[in-house]
């Protein structure tokens, strides 16, 4: 794991700089000294941590991939030091921004919340991190099991989540802001440029809209491609390579010891997400690839799952498609086959500690089994269905729009969604009237709602047979409890009803319904990639999401929302950004997308890994904690595990955040060091105690 940390202290003088030094992170490089210090911890590689200094007091620091020159840098720095922040996140790359301008320290966040930037007080002065667990080990924090709760009960709100971590103390900047210290005091601050409460926004024109997309992912990608080329260790994980094997190429051998291979590539699932990205990528001039063959080729990893037998049409169409695609002479296409050692919740006792609990944890073994037959710098297509689709409240936006003509299209799809029945003639009716509904609903009076529903249980209308026009008609709300709340007590449900109140009373609603609910469903996919990238990660490998790029996401929010709520929106924008890069070719089902193959692993994966599961549950932490009662979790994974409709995410929730409570617990060490570092790991006490709630 990579993080950043410093703090801004009110102290000065030379006796603070005595006294800073006390305290250390493990394993860091100084950027820059007192009294306000930064340092880079892990193995960044010397391209991803750049220093611009204008003057001893001036200066920038860039973490990550970005696309920016040195004197572009140096433009940004002058621009930040006259209080502009626009300049700062506006290069191509995902990537984290600190300037200092004398006693003034600014931090970046990103639009999605990919590249997250936490905060706690700490020696009169604010500490700074990009990731929670650090400034938790810092000031020793307990375990917030108040923000647990909530990220089970409503995980995609932030009226419920706020700005909140799983530690005490430790907070988190949205995700759109940057954190402003001057002398150890702090601000947030929004870096998105500000629209009118006068006069709506003009709308850009769809094809102009999708040239913009298609210029930010072109960019994107050829900022990858422009780093300098990256090669993993030679003697890999468990020595040098042992040479010939009987049976084994060199491929083989390099993914037994556990290393990536160098050079650039990128999932190839036939979807068209990753191959929009795979195409970009080795189409764009330069490396990779070049003409007449030579030079280095993409490589295409595409994961065939050979255990399930549900959803076998769309897994074989889906692997046809990434064949066709990878026919490309600029491709070298790789096929991971898996069986069951590669299925949802196999083996869950030998991952890492995440910063943060997420649903991947539960498939970071079945991902990283993929990945580890990847390059040394991977694209992957996460985020493109948040940035790209349009959420189900959409339809109310467009109501409150008077543009009730533009919903014809989309209620005709859903109700030939779910296969012809004797319903699906209401089917436009009852999805206008739920968006009407929703339009004439103030955002208090919703998120109310939401938090009576959970004092009383209600969650009976919620989606669990994974039904188009269900799931729509869920949606159809400013808020919604998750799918793991009909699992947690009547006490955890209580205080995320007041979260929700108290945030419902606070705070007047902020842009319509459709785009904060596809704003903070962005959130939440960002931070699930950001667990994903720990969880499965491969010693030299970085993993590449373009979508959630903040040049990207700016791009993809200027589509109007008339183009988005069109049937295979998502296709055909992707499909005109690589025709306008010259890729013309596709083949038959390009576009299609399903969930059948991806449901059929989950579970089979419970299924196989029952036993375990209820054994995890026999005594979790989570009962401790006053969360679940483990007899109630113990049921729903036997009855899913028969068969039972139930909501197989929740119960993938309640398993990551038991897997990750434990793992936190039973670590060794701190991520400090010095006369003057803590005596204690974060939450060392243990799990807070029923009472506490």
């Amino acid at each position: 794991m990579r993080w950043l940390v410093g703090w801004s202290s009110t102290a000065t003088g030379p006796a603070a700089k005595g006294e800073s030094h006390n305290v250390l992170p493990v394993g860091a490089h100084l950027l820059w000294g007192d009294p306000d210090p930064l340092w880079a911890v892990g193995d960044w590689r010397p391209d991803e941590v750049r220093v611009v200094q204008a003057d001893p007091e001036t200066r920038l620091a860039v973490f990550g991939v970005c696309g920016a020159t040195d004197d572009q840098l140096r433009v940004g720095l002058f621009a930040a030091r006259g209080g502009a922040l626009r300049h700062l996140t506006a290069w191509p790359g995902s990537y984290t921004v600190v300037v200092q301008v004398g006693r003034r320290l600014t931090v970046t966040g990103d639009l999605a919340g990919a590249r997250p930037v936490f905060h706690t007080p700490w020696a009169g002065g604010t500490a700074y991190a990009t990731a929670a667990l650090p400034l938790a080990d810092l000031v020793e924090a307990a375990l917030d099991v108040g923000h647990l709760a909530a990220l089970l009960a409503c995980p995609d709100a932030p009226e419920a989540l706020g700005a909140g971590t799983p530690y005490e103390g430790v907070r988190r900047i949205p995700p759109g802001h940057a954190l402003v210290l001057r002398g150890g005091s702090c601000d947030i601050t929004s870096f998105e440029p500000a629209a009118s409460l006068a006069v709506a926004a003009p709308q850009l024109a769809p094809d102009q809209a999708v040239d913009g997309v298609r210029e930010a992912l072109v960019e994107a990608v050829r900022a990858r491609l422009a780093v300098a080329r990256h090669a993993p260790d030679p003697e890999g994980r468990d020595g040098l390579d042992p040479g010939p094997v009987p049976g084994m190429g060199p491929a083989e051998r390099r993914a037994a010891r556990g290393g990536p291979a160098p050079g650039i590539g990128a999932d190839l699932s036939g979807g068209s997400a990753s191959g929009t990205l795979a195409l970009l990528a080795a189409g764009l001039p330069g490396r990779p690839g070049s003409l007449n063959g030579r030079g280095e080729r993409l490589l295409a990893v595409t994961f065939n799952d050979l255990v399930t037998h549900s959803g076998q049409m769309y897994r074989e169409a889906e692997l046809e498609r990434a064949r066709s695609i990878a026919e490309n002479p600029r491709l070298r296409h790789v096929v991971v086959a898996a069986g069951e050692e590669a299925l949802p919740y196999a083996d869950l006792e030998s991952g890492p500690l995440t910063d943060e609990p997420g649903p991947s944890l539960i498939t970071a073994a079945r991902h990283r089994r993929r990945l580890l037959a990847g390059s040394a710098d991977h694209f992957v297509g996460q985020g493109a269905r948040q940035v790209l689709d349009a959420h189900p409240a959409r339809l109310a936006d467009l109501l409150m729009d008077r543009r009730r003509r533009h919903l014809l299209r989309p209620v005709t799809a859903l109700a030939k969604a779910d296969g012809p029945s004797a319903q699906s003639v209401l089917v436009p009716f009852t999805v206008y009237r739920a968006a009407r509904k929703l339009a004439r609903t103030p955002y208090g009076d919703g998120v109310a709602e939401t938090a009576r529903r959970l004092l009383e249980r209600q969650f009976a209308d919620e989606p669990v047979t994974g039904g188009a026009v269900n799931a729509s008609l869920a949606a159809l709300t400013w808020c919604r409890p998750g799918p793991a709340a009909r699992w947690l007590t009547g006490e955890a449900l209580a205080e995320v009803s007041v979260r929700l109140s108290e945030a419902a009373t606070r705070s007047p609603a902020v842009g319509r319904p459709g785009e904060r609910r596809a704003r903070a469903a962005l959130t939440r996919q960002a931070a699930d990639h950001r667990v994903l990238e720990q969880a499965a990660e491969v010693r030299n490998q970085r993993l590449h999401a373009p979508f959630l790029d903040n040049q990207v996401v700016l791009a993809c929010r200027a589509l109007p929302d008339t183009l988005r709520v069109q049937p295979g929106a998502r296709a055909s924008v992707l499909r005109a950004v690589l025709s306008g890069a010259g890729v013309r070719d596709l083949p038959p089902g390009w576009g299609a997308t399903s969930h059948a193959t991806h449901a059929a692993a989950v579970r089979a994966g419970l299924r196989g890994a029952v036993g375990d599961l209820v054994q995890l549950f026999d005594a979790p932490l989570l009962a401790d904690a006053g969360l679940v009662e483990a007899r109630v979790v113990r049921k729903a994974l036997r009855s899913a595990a028969e068969g039972a409709v139930l909501p197989l995410d929740g119960l993938a929730e309640l398993v990551s955040t038991e897997l990750w409570l434990r793992r936190l617990l039973a670590r060794r060490g701190t991520c400090w060091t010095g006369t003057s570092a803590p005596r204690q790991r974060a939450v060392a006490g243990g799990v807070v105690p029923r009472a506490s709630l």
